[in-house]
């Protein structure tokens, strides 16, 4: 084959792992045989080859062109080829909104790292909810998963509720998607978009992340305001595969999630059969190690929005249906100040994870894989030992370079599961993290 051609791969056609396009919702245009995308038209009377086309849609068709969201792809069978789905047979951890599985709560949580599992299990029936809010049929809110894994997915699976904001903190993912293949690996994010099939086959033999599935409008990069034309993540750094299939008549079972349920057919040939796309809905990655941060260089902790990477915006400006903030390594200068995050209480409920290493604001207990919760106006803030450590602090340049820790943040309080609540893994003692501070001492009156 030419350098121009196909190049194969260990069980498929196009590009090898690794080949990427750079650009966040950029309008890319991709073939794995060459002459397969066609010219000038989208919808030809006769597709090369014999290809089928068929129109994949992120947004309706009467979106603002500035909003607009879809790709064409040109496969080999039309992607409507399967018999219908039954209920999916087997029990799952997974839920959907409207998250009314307990009442919600107030008081603040904190989990430990979801264990993995003993018996083979794949990233399908790995998937644990733990809260969420709103209802993927009204196209609101989100769901919030974690996924314990040791077993490659030899199944498809497709989420018509949402797009997938997939955060691995243990171990590689390589993602198999109509529209190509990408490794992914902690430290780095994928987003998958909604309704798009794939699979996760797992090159380390077992995986353990976090998800964000966003039911609300489509994740893209924050607006800079005074900040100017560059900085936080560089619409550069995310990286969409070039086209890539699987020519294969072997039946594939294809799991839908659908209106918060489980769904199940069987396809009588690989799902992967896309052979060329072009358009701007597409999967891609994004290295969190790239991230731009903003901090001050003067005085005081700025907000938490100056580490958001991605957001899914409301029809109020300004206030997210879903932020996903990070807090990467980066220098403390700031001079007279606390620098660890202050107390506070927000309107935003927040969901936070940790990658690896440890978060500055607490000391001990919030461990790599594990999870935080603090809804709507929980006071929250730095354990007793981070704020002894840091009001004593002699106020040095500093460098926090050894973690990378998360947020999915939201307008909607957060409503935990039943898992969530009733399981070994939350902390009952996690209130403790915030006694013994000592009373503020007046002077006399």
């Amino acid at each position: 084959m030419t350098a121009q051609g196909p190049v194969a791969s260990m069980d498929g056609i196009g590009a090898r792992d690794g080949a990427m396009m750079s650009g966040f919702g950029n309008h890319f245009a991709t073939e794995a045989v060459a002459g397969a995308l066609p010219q000038g038209r989208n919808s030809p009377q006769h597709a090369p080859f014999g290809l089928y086309a068929e129109q994949f849609s992120g947004t309706a068709f009467t979106a603002p062109r500035v909003e607009n969201r879809r790709s064409w792809l040109y496969r080999l069978r039309p992607a409507a080829n399967h018999p219908a789905f039954q209920p999916y047979g087997r029990d799952t951890l997974i839920r959907s909104g409207p998250f009314d599985d307990v009442p919600p709560t107030p008081n603040r949580l904190r989990w430990n790292p979801l264990p993995m599992p003993s018996d083979p299990v794949d990233f399908v029936d790995g998937l644990t909810t733990y809260c969420g809010n709103g209802d993927p049929s009204m196209a609101v809110g989100v769901g919030i998963h974690l996924f314990a894994a040791n077993q490659s997915m030899v199944r498809a699976f497709s989420d018509a509720d949402g797009e997938m904001l997939i955060v691995p903190q243990q171990g590689r993912l390589r993602l198999v998607t109509e529209m190509g293949v990408m490794m992914v690996a902690p430290e780095q994010v994928a987003l998958v978009p909604r309704g798009l099939r794939f699979r996760v086959e797992l090159p380390d033999g077992a995986a353990r992340g976090y998800i964000c599935e966003n039911y609300g409008a489509l994740f893209r990069l924050p607006d800079l305001g005074p900040i100017g034309a560059n900085g936080l993540a560089n619409p550069r750094d995310f990286e969409t595969p070039v086209a890539w299939f699987e020519d294969s008549d072997a039946p594939c079972e294809l799991v839908q999630k659908f209106c918060g349920g489980l769904w199940a057919t069987t396809l009588s040939h690989s799902p992967f059969d896309v052979v060329a796309w072009h358009g701007n809905l597409a999967p891609s990655r994004y290295d969190l190690r790239r991230f731009n941060t903003m901090n001050s260089v003067s005085y005081d902790h700025p907000d938490p929005s100056i580490f958001t990477v991605l957001t899914s915006p409301t029809e109020t400006p300004g206030t997210a249906n879903c932020d996903f903030v990070i807090f990467p390594p980066r220098w403390m200068v700031a001079e007279k100040t606390f620098r660890p995050p202050w107390f506070h209480r927000n309107v935003m409920s927040e969901f936070m994870g940790l990658i690896d290493g440890a978060y500055d604001a607490k000391a001990e207990g919030f461990l790599p894989g594990g999870a935080s919760l603090h809804n709507c106006m929980a006071g929250h803030g730095p354990d007793r030992a981070t704020y002894d450590k840091a009001v004593q602090a002699n106020l040095e340049p500093h460098k926090i370079d050894n973690g990378m820790a998360f947020m999915f943040e939201s307008r909607f309080p957060f409503r935990p599961t039943r898992f969530a609540t009733e399981t070994p893994l939350c902390q009952l003692d996690y209130d403790d993290c915030w006694s013994g501070f000592a009373k503020a001492q007046l002077p006399p009156r």
